[in-house]
């Protein structure tokens, strides 16, 4: 008998973005987080945090957040736990996954989520004829953005959490609109955890 196959939705995820301040390595100073629950995308969370050193010119212009905007808000530690409750038992999703969890780890050493999936790494297996598997191409060629509220933009979190979900949405389910399963997700040809990080 074949191993179990568990429907997508019925795992938890919780679909992430964080933007760092331009040092290197980068510091968190902004961290999204938005759950998706029996294939339903909840509502985001985002958190501005004061890093230790000051944003660079070079990611103050890619995200627009500046030094005055996060000179009162609170240093990661003061977040950690409220953070932690999102995070504790789901799936982690990220576009380009390593760039998102290498951040969060050097803030929280400890956490290690059992699994992740990273849409990057999906996209390109699923959608090899794809040009560009950038998240905005991929936005703009599955028209993810389309409905999202008024004032998000991207490379802030709350515009890239709800689009990166709708990304994962729509790479876990099938043309003829069935789900995929979490395995096929998770593994790649000949069974490789390539979607993992």
């Amino acid at each position: 008998m074949g191993a179990a196959v568990t429907v997508w939705t019925e795992r938890r995820y919780a679909v992430i973005d964080v933007e760092g301040n331009g040092q290197h390595p980068p510091d968190l100073v902004e961290l999204g987080v938005v759950p998706v629950v029996a294939g339903e995308i909840g509502e985001p969370v985002a958190w501005l945090v004061k890093p230790q050193e000051p944003i660079t010119p070079m990611a103050r212009r890619i995200h627009g957040i500046t030094n005055d905007m996060v000179a009162g808000v609170p240093v990661f530690a003061d977040l950690a736990a409220a953070i932690q409750v999102h995070l504790d038992g789901a799936v982690v999703v990220a576009h380009n996954a390593s760039v998102d969890l290498g951040v969060l780890r050097r803030k929280m050493p400890d956490f290690a989520p059992t699994e992740v999936l990273d849409t990057l790494k999906l996209s390109r297996r699923l959608l090899p004829a794809q040009a560009s598997h950038r998240l905005g191409a991929l936005v703009e060629v599955l028209h993810l953005g389309e409905g999202l509220p008024p004032g998000l933009v991207p490379h802030r979190v709350t515009y890239d959490v709800l689009v990166t979900a709708r990304l994962l949405v729509w790479l876990a389910t099938r043309p003829n609109g069935t789900p995929r399963s979490f395995e096929e997700l998770r593994d790649g040809p000949g069974g490789e955890a390539d979607a993992l990080f």
